[in-house]
């Protein structure tokens, strides 16, 4: 009779002990697995202003604000009401959001005032503002809006025109074709300064600007430059194409018409994998290093200073005045200066656009509204 092998005792109980382990861990594996985590979706931005500290309060060349009431004023420029002939120049086109939602108020519709916009209507509503700031500003001023031919894009406010310029206006391209649209641009009025020996200055921004104060002085105090472009303290991004001026003579257009030929050519070169966002200010960056390396030392201090780029007279102009932004003036620009210009509403704080002229339009206080802003402009906001 064959005789049985006997179980060797420690292993046995090794794994009578370790028994309830293997079990509790393999609970534990099983309650963790991916498909049981909660999902956490994403935190809802505001739909509404979140007012927080001013930056900036204590330094007398900033805006103080008690509440929403400025304490000191923005002190606008004695230039006023004559800056000269200034076109305002931006770049728009309207995407199809699809039949589906036509005539009916979408999910995403949001609420400004006493005004709900789809999410159509509310960059229309943008564009609009922007037009309304100018007027307000620089009430001679034109405003031009240079758009696909294909667009259904119609505005409606006494000074402002459309000038439909061919072109690939898709999202993913739309940054490449603002500056073939601002050359297209400046070609033709090149061959209009040329037939008519009369000219008007531009300056080429973008649509989410309010434009607070007079901006005819930068030709007028500086008659020589023939464009200008706005400067921070930002090591890779120090330049922003949100703003730049071009002076409307033959030689101020032909100028720029070749800066802006450079950039698009450095654009296509060495930053098409930044062209839906961000490749322009790149391209610009690396243009204005080529010709003119030293520059780059000056942008930590917020001075205006000129110098030439590819025999261009450029002026430079510290963002903190011409380009002031809500997140930069809570940071680097420490609140926000007195003799601020234009105010830049980037990224997510389109809202604060609209909410910022429903203030004024019911207060007509313009410091009042820019207290509003530097209080508001720490968040970011649904859209």
């Amino acid at each position: 009779m064959a005789r049985s092998r006997a179980v060797p005792l420690l292993p046995l109980l090794l794994l009578i002990l370790l028994a309830p382990l293997f079990y509790s861990v393999s609970r534990m594996r099983w309650s963790w697995a991916p498909e049981q985590l909660p999902h956490h979706a994403a935190p809802k931005r505001p739909d509404s202003l979140v007012l927080g500290p001013a930056a900036g309060q204590g330094r007398p060349d900033r805006l103080q604000c008690q509440g929403l009431k400025a304490v000191n004023k923005i002190s606008l420029s004695s230039e006023r009401m004559h800056s000269g002939d200034v076109t305002f120049v931006t770049v728009f086109t309207t995407y199809n959001s699809g039949p589906a939602g036509a005539g009916k108020m979408s999910s995403d519709a949001v609420t400004v005032g006493k005004h709900s916009y789809s999410k159509e209507e509310r960059s229309m509503a943008i564009l609009n503002t922007f037009v309304s700031f100018i007027q307000v500003s620089m009430p001679t001023s034109k405003v031009i809006i240079l758009t696909d031919p294909k667009s259904k894009l119609s505005i409606h406010q006494g000074r402002a025109t459309i000038l439909p310029i061919e072109g690939n206006y898709s999202r993913g391209n739309l940054m490449l074709q603002r500056i073939k649209s601002y050359i297209a641009f400046l070609e033709l009025k090149l061959a209009e300064v040329d037939q008519v020996k009369s000219f008007s200055n531009s300056i080429f921004t973008d649509s989410d600007m309010a434009v607070v104060d007079d901006l005819g002085h930068i030709f007028k105090r500086y008659p020589h430059c023939h464009l200008a472009l706005t400067f921070r303290n930002n090591k890779g991004q120090p330049l922003n194409s949100g703003f730049v001026a071009v002076r409307g003579t033959s030689d101020g257009i032909s100028k720029a018409i070749e800066f802006f030929k450079k950039v698009l050519e450095a654009y296509s070169l060495k930053y098409m994998k930044a062209s839906r966002m961000l490749g322009d200010q790149l391209a610009l960056a690396w243009v204005v290093k080529s010709y003119l390396p030293s520059a780059f030392g000056k942008f930590s201090r917020p001075e205006i200073f000129t110098d030439g780029v590819n025999g261009a007279s450029v002026l430079f102009l510290p963002c903190a005045v011409y380009n002031w932004t809500p997140p930069e003036g809570a940071g680097q620009f420490h609140g926000m200066p007195l003799d601020v210009k234009v105010v830049h509403f980037k990224g997510s704080r389109k809202r604060l656009m609209l909410e910022a002229w429903d203030f004024y339009n019911s207060t007509s206080q313009l410091s009042d509204m820019l207290c509003l802003i530097l209080k508001s402009g720490r968040t970011k906001y649904d859209f």
